[in-house]
């Protein structure tokens, strides 16, 4: 059973109030995505709170928003930010996608979002999960992402997400519809050779030859031991690392 808080070298994330708690995937996605020229934030399904808080530590003047829907993890999510360092730059927003962008706001450089991933499964009987994990017309939709994107998207932004290979197969069809193309792939692998089971995709509107690359999480030979790569990009999170 996952703890109710997770410590990171410079913040602690609380999440009992949360459906999704703190996951490796999602730790390597607030690590890697990539923050050149950040100035403006938006964290879409916030959570606990993790992606805004890795992005704050990691850029110094990134200003931050977070949209959730569920209000008990909206509201923790707020609490994780008061509590950090970073407070003053990450403002949460309780709402949908849909009301938030009824506000108007400001154009991104960046987006991120780790996103519902689960299309035409079986729902869980946890409404709050089922929220988080199943991208359906009564939660958030790939096509709604996208489409929030491209109107909110400044120029040279770009919208950065986590998935399965099949979901964003999916979102990038959604995604280029809307004039979004992907620009770099990062592909998680569990261990040298295993099948990839996440992907990270960075989209933007400018067409360009597509940057692949490869992180593999654990060793070959030892599961229970990270890979060099893995230490070296979460070395400044992870208490163990």
């Amino acid at each position: 059973m996952p703890n109710d808080y997770f410590q990171f070298q410079q913040f602690r994330i609380e999440q009992a109030a949360c459906a999704m708690k703190v996951s490796t995937d999602a730790c390597v996605l607030g690590a890697a995505v990539d923050l050149a020229g950040a100035t403006r934030l938006l964290d879409v399904g916030t959570g606990t709170g993790l992606l805004a808080l890795m992005a704050a530590q990691r850029h110094p003047t990134v200003a931050i928003e977070a949209v959730e829907i569920d209000p008990a993890a909206a509201a923790q999510a707020a609490a994780n930010a008061a509590a950090s360092p970073w407070g003053p730059r990450i403002r949460v927003h309780p709402l949908s996608l849909a009301a938030y962008a009824a506000t108007g706001p400001a154009p991104f450089s960046h987006i991120v979002c780790n996103p519902p991933f689960f299309q035409g499964a079986l729902r869980s009987p946890n409404a709050a999960r089922t929220t988080a994990r199943h991208a359906a017309p009564d939660t958030l939709t790939f096509a709604e992402i996208s489409h929030f994107a491209a109107d909110f998207l400044a120029p040279s932004g770009h919208l950065t997400v986590l998935l399965p290979v099949p979901e964003m197969a999916r979102f990038a069809a959604d995604a280029a519809m809307v004039g979004l193309q992907s620009a770099t792939r990062l592909a998680l692998r569990h261990r040298p050779g295993s099948r990839v089971l996440r992907q990270i995709v960075a989209f933007g509107r400018a067409p360009r030859p597509l940057v692949e690359q490869e992180l593999t999480i654990r060793t070959a030979d030892d599961d229970a031991v990270y890979s060099a790569a893995f230490r070296a990009l979460l070395a400044g999170f992870y208490l163990a690392l």
